[in-house]
C-alpha cells in the first residue's frame, strides 16, 4: 500500500473513532436527559413507600381514636400504603408529640395535633418539643364545640340564669369538668374571666364521672363534649343550655350558643389537625394535605363526624398553623389573667 493509501486508511480510523465517541456522547446525553425528565415523576409517586404511623394522644375507643381510624382507612385506600393509628395517651399529649417530633421527617410518621397542644404550650412550664417549630402543619381534620348542660328539671334554663345565680351566690356554683389542663377545665376559667362570676370548676377523671355528678346534683352543671353525653341527652336525663362555638351545633339546632346568649367573648371551639415532623419535604406535605381534604368529604368520614358531634373538614397548612398560633396566644393570655398555676 502506498503512502497515500496508508494516510487515507489512518484518516478513516480517526473518523471512525470520532464518530463512535460522538455517538456514545450523544447516547449518554440522551440517557441523562431522560433520567432528569423521569426523576420528578418518580419523586412524586414515591410517597408513601411503606406503612405510615398516625400517632394520637388518645386511647382506643375515644372520639379522637374513632374519627382517625376512619381517616386512616380512607388514606390507606387512596395512597396505596397502610395508614395505622398509633395510640400513645398521656397528660397534655406530651408522649405522643415527643415521639412524633423525634421521627424521621419523611412523611411516614404523622401526629394528630389540636387545641390540646395549644393548651399544653400555655400551661406547662417546659415541654420536650415546640408545638410550632418542631412540626410541619398539613391539614385541619375536624372542629367541635362543647356543651353547657345540667340535670333534667334543674332551675337553670339559660346562660342568664347561670350568671344571675352565680352572682347572687358567689363561690357556691359548682361546674363539672375533666381534669385540669383539659379544654373543659380551661373553658370554665374562661367563663369566669369574661363574666366576672365566682364559680368553682370541679375536675373529674372521666366523662362518665362528670355525667353522674350532674345527674345526682353533686354539681350544678358541666362543660363537656357531645359524644360521651349523647345518649343521656337523647334520653332527656341531661338538658343542654348552650353550645360553646361561634355558630349553633348542627346536631342541636334549637340550642343557642353562649355568644348568642349574651356572653360575647366566650368562644371555645376545639379542633384536630394532622402535622408531620419539621423538615418533611413540601411535596409530601402537599400530597397529604390534598388527600386528607378529599377523604374527609367521603360519606363514611362525614357520617362518623355527625355521629361524634364533629364537623369533618380539611384546611391548608397555613390555616392550621395560624389556628395553632392563635390558640396558643388565647390560652396563654387566659392562664396569665386567671393566675392558673403552671404544671
Amino acid at each position: 500500500m502506498g503512502h497515500h493509501g496508508t494516510a487515507a486508511l489512518a484518516g478513516i480510523h480517526r473518523l471512525s473513532r470520532g464518530m463512535t465517541a460522538a455517538v456514545a456522547m450523544a447516547g449518554m446525553t440522551g440517557w441523562c436527559a431522560g433520567a432528569l425528565l423521569a426523576a420528578p415523576a418518580h419523586a412524586e409517586t414515591a410517597y408513601p413507600t411503606r406503612t405510615v404511623q398516625l400517632i394520637i394522644a388518645y386511647g382506643a375507643g375515644t372520639v379522637g381514636d374513632v374519627s382517625m381510624r376512619v381517616v386512616a382507612e380512607k388514606l390507606s385506600a387512596k395512597l396505596g400504603k397502610p395508614f395505622i393509628v398509633d395510640n400513645r395517651p398521656g397528660p397534655g399529649g406530651i408522649v405522643a408529640a415527643k415521639g412524633a417530633a423525634a421521627a424521621i421527617p419523611d412523611g411516614h410518621t404523622l401526629l394528630l395535633t389540636g387545641n390540646s397542644y395549644a393548651i399544653s404550650t400555655a400551661l406547662f412550664k417546659s415541654l420536650p418539643y415546640n408545638a410550632v417549630t418542631d412540626f410541619a402543619p398539613i391539614s385541619t381534620v375536624a372542629t367541635f364545640e362543647m356543651l353547657v348542660f345540667t340535670r333534667a328539671g334543674s332551675p337553670l334554663k339559660t346562660m342568664n340564669d347561670i350568671v344571675a345565680s352565680a352572682k347572687a351566690n358567689p363561690g357556691k356554683m359548682f361546674i363539672a369538668t375533666l381534669s385540669p389542663g383539659t379544654t373543659p377545665f380551661l373553658a370554665v376559667e374562661l367563663f369566669k374571666t369574661v363574666t366576672g362570676v365566682d364559680v368553682t370548676a370541679v375536675p373529674f377523671r372521666t366523662s362518665g364521672d362528670v355525667a353522674t355528678a350532674v345527674m345526682r346534683g353533686d354539681v350544678d352543671l358541666a362543660m363537656e363534649f357531645y359524644a360521651p353525653m349523647q345518649a343521656l341527652i337523647q334520653d332527656k336525663k341531661l338538658e343542654v343550655i348552650a353550645t360553646t362555638g361561634r355558630k349553633r351545633a348542627y346536631y342541636l339546632p334549637d340550642v343557642p350558643t353562649v355568644i348568642e346568649s349574651g356572653i360575647a367573648d366566650f368562644d371555645v371551639t376545639s379542633w384536630n389537625g394532622i402535622v408531620a415532623p419539621a423538615g418533611t419535604p413540601q411535596p409530601i406535605i402537599d400530597t397529604l394535605s390534598k388527600a386528607i381534604a378529599e377523604v374527609l368529604q367521603s360519606p363514611e368520614a362525614q357520617d362518623t363526624g355527625k355521629r361524634l358531634g364533629m364537623e369533618m373538614r380539611g384546611g391548608t397548612p397555613d390555616e392550621l398553623a395560624a389556628r395553632l398560633k392563635s390558640d396558643i396566644a388565647k390560652w396563654s393570655d387566659l392562664v396569665e389573667k386567671a393566675k392558673i398555676p403552671k404544671l
